[in-house]
């Protein structure tokens, strides 16, 4: 699938955001992640066909049954590929794509519960959910979208998020320096 890096035909303003092209940035952790989640799809199934056939209680109802099972993990745990360029950022999921223009955000909340996510939302009502630790794994990514929602806040356009923003550049910030700090011994 190619990402085109230029403003869509329907932005009101017209101008892509300032400075050259740059590349697609992608989440660089997603392979990982992914064959994490099959791993443990597959380890449940061989895990239940054994018990099961262990004791002698295999059938191709119960196998069936197994195999949806680990089917249903593996949508729960299959990642997100969450990729970024100049002026949009994109989700992709096994069945949909959603994709915000990051130029013209209008607002970034952070939703806190069992796994945490930030919701961008932009000036056409499209919306995005993404993990906050896909940004820390990528500073590529996070630049991008940092970059955007400066422009965001520029234009006026973000009226809501500054601050969710501003803690997730300290976290990374954080998260990024302490291995610095380890290695050359001022921690």
């Amino acid at each position: 699938m190619e990402h085109r890096n230029e403003a869509r035909d329907d932005d009101p303003i017209g101008q892509p955001a300032a400075g050259p092209l740059k590349e697609a940035a992608y989440d660089r952790r997603w392979a990982r992640d992914l064959f994490d989640s099959v791993r443990c799809a597959a380890v449940l199934l061989g895990l239940l066909f054994l018990i099961d056939r262990g004791a002698g209680s295999l059938t191709h109802g119960r196998a069936a049954l197994w195999l949806t099972l680990a089917v249903l993990l593996f949508v729960v745990l299959c990642p997100a590929r969450v990729s970024a360029g100049e002026g949009w950022l994109a989700s992709r999921r096994l069945l949909r794509t959603r994709r915000v223009r990051t130029d013209l955000l209008v607002s970034v909340r952070r939703l806190d519960g069992v796994a945490q996510r930030l919701v961008l939302r932009d000036v056409f009502g499209h919306r995005v959910e993404i993990d906050p630790e896909v940004l820390v794994g990528n500073p590529d990514l996070w630049h991008r979208l940092s970059e955007d929602a400066h422009t965001s806040l520029s234009r006026g356009t973000l009226t809501c998020g500054a601050t969710v923003l501003r803690r997730v550049a300290e976290r990374i910030d954080r998260e990024n320096a302490t291995p610095v700090f380890t290695v050359s011994g001022l921690r």
